[in-house]
Formats: C-alpha cells, sequence, structure tokens
C-alpha cells in the first residue's frame, strides 16, 4: 500500500466526489461520515456506488446525519469501518461513526460510554499493527478540530482519551465543518479536512518510516 485518500462530510455532493483526482490509483479510500443531510439509504446508496464505480476499496463511517439504516447499508455493500478494525500490511485502519451528544438531537448520536466501547471493539482486531489510522467522525475534545465558531470545543472525551492512551499515528476526523485544519495530541497527528464540497481532502503516503498525511484543497 502507497497512498491512501480521505474525505468526509459529503453531505450529498456527489459532485465533489467527482472532482476529487485520481481516487482511481488510490491503494484504499477512507470516509469519514456525514454522507447525507439527514438522509436515508437510499439517500446514501448511488454516493456510495459512484464511489465505488471509480475504486473498489473504500472503507466509510456513518455520521450523525445520517439515518441508522445507512450504517446497514455500509454493512451490506461491505465498507463499514464503524467498531471495526482492517489490516493492510502493517497498517491498521479503525474507526468510529456518529458524534457524540449534540444539543440538535441528530439522527445517530452516541453517549460517550458507547463512544469508548465502540473505539475498543475497533482496536481490538488491530492492536499489534505497527502503525494505526483513527477514523473518527467525532472530533478529539479541546483541540484546533473541534472548535465551533463560538469558539466552544464540543468533540468527544472519549475520542480525545482514547488518542491520549494509545497513541494511534494518524487521526482523520470531522463533523465540525468550521474547524478544518491540523492539530497533534502527543505523537498523534490530527487532521479535519472539513467539508468535501468545500474542497478538502487529505492524502497520506505510506512510507517505510510509517506515514505522512497532509491536507489538500482544490486548486
Amino acid at each position: 500500500m502507497n497512498r491512501i485518500v480521505a474525505f468526509g462530510d459529503v453531505h450529498m455532493a456527489g459532485s465533489a466526489v467527482a472532482r476529487l483526482p485520481d481516487l482511481e490509483k488510490a491503494d484504499l479510500i477512507l470516509v469519514n461520515g456525514d454522507l447525507t443531510n439527514f438522509g436515508h439509504r437510499q439517500d446514501a446508496e448511488p454516493l456510495i456506488d459512484l464511489l465505488l464505480s471509480r475504486n473498489a476499496r473504500v472503507l466509510a463511517l456513518h455520521g450523525n446525519l445520517d439515518h441508522a439504516d445507512i450504517e446497514q447499508l455500509l454493512i451490506e455493500k461491505g465498507v463499514s469501518l464503524h467498531s471495526k478494525g482492517r489490516r493492510y500490511g502493517p497498517i491498521g485502519v479503525f474507526g468510529v461513526g456518529g458524534s457524540n451528544i449534540t444539543p440538535f438531537k441528530t439522527p445517530t448520536e452516541y453517549t460517550e460510554k458507547e463512544i469508548s466501547l465502540f473505539l475498543n471493539m475497533a482496536y481490538e482486531s488491530v492492536a499489534d499493527c505497527p502503525h494505526h489510522i483513527l477514523v473518527s467522525h467525532p472530533p478529539p475534545l479541546n483541540s484546533k478540530v473541534d472548535r465551533i465558531l463560538s469558539g466552544s470545543h464540543v468533540g468527544s472525551q472519549e475520542v480525545r482519551r482514547f488518542i491520549e492512551e494509545l497513541q494511534p499515528d494518524l487521526c482523520i476526523t470531522g463533523h465540525i465543518h468550521e474547524a478544518r485544519g491540523a492539530d497533534q495530541i502527543g505523537r498523534t497527528v490530527v487532521l479535519n479536512p472539513g467539508m468535501l464540497q468545500d474542497g478538502g481532502w487529505i492524502e497520506i503516503d505510506v512510507t517505510g518510516a510509517g506515514l505522512d498525511a497532509r491536507l489538500h484543497a482544490w486548486p
């Protein structure tokens, strides 16, 4: 494996997926949630099919704006990463979808206890891999990538705790569109590419030394 492309907060923007360069050449595509806007499986399926038509190597999460039947769709398509881990040589990829509890009662929210359970379930099957990528729709609390426009931090305390304790090489997150950017927690690089339709995505090069990840935007 040499090149991974990651993005999220797609919100039905199939035209933005079509603009992503060289998806066909990626060794893996990671989608970090919010495929729809309060949508169901019939809304998400064309998007997933579009991705799979460009590259069969896709792993995806549901976000908090995706109803529960979208996770079932991802399972049926064989691309779900929620509470699961996948091995790619020395790299273990694992994920958690939805979000921590919000004031807005969005379709798929989890308690911090549930998020901790999902993280541990996902990590267990890839724990012995030399390198790890955590794909988490909810960002870690008190970071540069979980701050809303008011300045408040609204991420997940359990995602933060997990990163602090287990230090995956990379955390790809989303959920908070205005918090596009990068942070570092210990040795873990945390990247939020923002909404795909705003042009944000991540490219990860797999090298002999590990993972080299960087944010991209439309030219």
